[in-house]
Parts: C-alpha cells; structure tokens; sequence
C-alpha cells in the first residue's frame, strides 16, 4: 500500500473493534503492537485462535483491540485463521481489520541471524529454511489483509508512523502531523504525503563554522533564515499547511506526513522542519518531528537504537 491510498476507519457504532497483526515472524509484530497500544488499543499478543471468538460473544469491548496472531500460537494454521476472519467479517457486531506486516526474506534471516534465535519452525535447522516455510504458510493471510506493510527498510520511526497514518483516526477522532526533514542522496522517505524542497536556500554547509552543526542550532537556523529567499517560502508554505490540514482532517484523515529535503539532510531542511513543525504546534496542530539523516548518524553510535523488534 502508499500513501494515497483510503485509510480503512472503523465504524464506531460496532460493539467490537478487533484488528489482527500477522505477519512473518521477525517482520515487526511486536513493535506494531506496542504502537497500537499506544494509540489506546488493548494489545493481547500470542492469543490462541480458538480463544479469539470468546472476545466477541460478551459485551461491548468498550476499546479497540489488538491481537498478535502468528506461527508461535498454539493452534494457529493458516486455514483456521481465514475461517476466522471470514466468520468475524460476517458478523454485524464486528469492525474487523487484518495488519500483514511483511519483509524481504534475505532481511528476515539476517535479522534472525543477528539475534542468533530459532526460526520457530525450524528450531532444528537454519533460519532461511524456517523463513520459506513461515512466507508459504502465510501466503493465502497475506492476500486477505487490509493493512500490508512492508517492514524491509522501515526503523522504528518509519513503522510508528505508517501505523498512526492507518488506524490513528478511529482512536483519537484527531489528525496527528508529523514534519521530516531527509537528505535527497539517500531518497526520499516513504508515506510522504507532502514534500517541499529546500536545496535553492543558501547551503550552511560552505560555512566552516557551521558545517560541524545541524539545523537544531540557533545559528544555522539564523544562516537559513538569511537568504533572501527565506521568509516568503517560510510564510507560504506555513499559510498552506495552515490551510490544508482541516480539510484533510475533514476527509478523515488520521495521519499527515510533510517531508523537507535538502543535499545533505542535515542543515537546510532541519532547519525548516523544525520551523514549520513549531509553527504548525503553536496553531494548535499535533505535530511529532523526526530527521532521518540525523537518526542514521546517531545510529552508527547505537546500532541496535533504530531497528524494527524482530519479533
């Protein structure tokens, strides 16, 4: 899926909101779990198949929830879980949406091979024969899925993101902003829904005293700001965003995702993201601010900081 495409909202008149994370073991589930339980859903993970439609057979759950369902649980098959899922789909009482979270299968034994764990269904043998079998095994789950997220190169960030986009709306009744500066060497991230290129400013980067700083400084910011050109791009872009945002809200949307790119990722479109987001915060906006090329420097540092949970 991307960008453009409809957010799923759930119908909150249903007596039961349930939303089932699957996906191949390493591809993420736990942390897109502990992500919705952020959101105010109630997270059960590993949850018996049989269990699942005791959750719908009392009242109202009064919260939506969040089931963790893969290869680990005691009954799981994959037969059982779509017999599942067409049951609940039938049900009036039932908003029902399927997470899928995916991966490259070279990135999930790598991954498995960084932890040193057992596949676990291939306790006895490599990771790469357990993770051909878990893909095949989920195969027809995968082609049912609402929500398919490919996990391959997201960080944490990436995945929080992407989830809030999806599934924040029907939680909050909100739309959540979040501002990203990036470096266009490195491309451009994904589930942008708005990008603004700031590469015609003036480059801090050609100043020897600033070159060592980012754009969170005081005095790279009154450098960016500087250039002729600042204050009119400032004002548009801001009055835009000002003008936008309710009329996305209006659309249901639950997330929007605004990029600001330069060369380098560390001066100029900092700079900006860190303006504009204070800008939109200050009108009242829930604004999170991340910058990519930044988090990839500090992860050098702690290699293991940035990563999705394999589990």
């Amino acid at each position: 899926m991307t960008a453009s495409e409809p957010i799923l909202m759930p119908d909150l008149t249903m007596d039961h909101h349930i939303v089932f994370v699957t996906g191949p073991s390493g591809a993420g589930r736990t942390t897109a779990i502990r992500v919705l339980e952020d959101m105010g859903y109630e997270g059960i993970d590993n949850i018996p198949l049989s269990l699942v439609p005791r959750l719908v057979e009392g009242p109202p759950l009064g919260r939506p929830i969040a089931l963790g369902l893969d290869v680990r649980n005691r009954d799981f098959n994959a037969t059982s879980l779509i017999e599942l899922i067409d049951k609940l789909t039938r049900d009036p009482n039932v908003e029902l949406e399927v997470l899928y979270l995916d991966c490259a299968p070279s990135v999930l034994i790598q991954r498995f091979s960084e932890t040193r764990r057992r596949h676990p269904l291939a306790p006895d043998e490599t990771p790469a024969q357990g993770v051909e079998r878990e893909i095949d095994l989920l195969a027809p789950v995968r082609v049912r899925a609402d929500h398919l997220i490919d996990t391959t190169e997201l960080t944490q960030h990436d995945l929080k993101a992407e989830i809030t986009r999806r599934f924040d709306a029907g939680v909050s009744g909100r739309l959540s902003v979040s501002v990203q500066s990036f470096s266009y060497k490195r491309g451009v991230p994904r589930g942008m829904d708005m990008i603004f290129d700031c590469r015609f400013l003036a480059n801090p980067h050609w100043q020897a005293a600033l070159r060592p700083l980012d754009g969170r400084d005081p005095a790279v910011e009154s450098f960016v700001r500087s250039d002729p050109r600042f204050a009119e791009f400032f004002q548009r872009v801001s009055e835009l965003l000002l003008f936008l945002l309710p009329a996305h809200l209006d659309e249901g949307k639950a997330h929007l995702a605004i990029g600001f790119g330069c060369t380098g990722g560390q001066h100029r479109s900092v700079a900006m993201a860190e303006m504009v987001g204070s800008a939109l915060a200050e009108a009242g906006w829930p604004v999170s601010k991340r910058h990519r090329e930044l988090e990839r420097k500090a992860a050098t540092l702690q290699p293991d900081a940035m990563k999705v949970s394999n589990a």
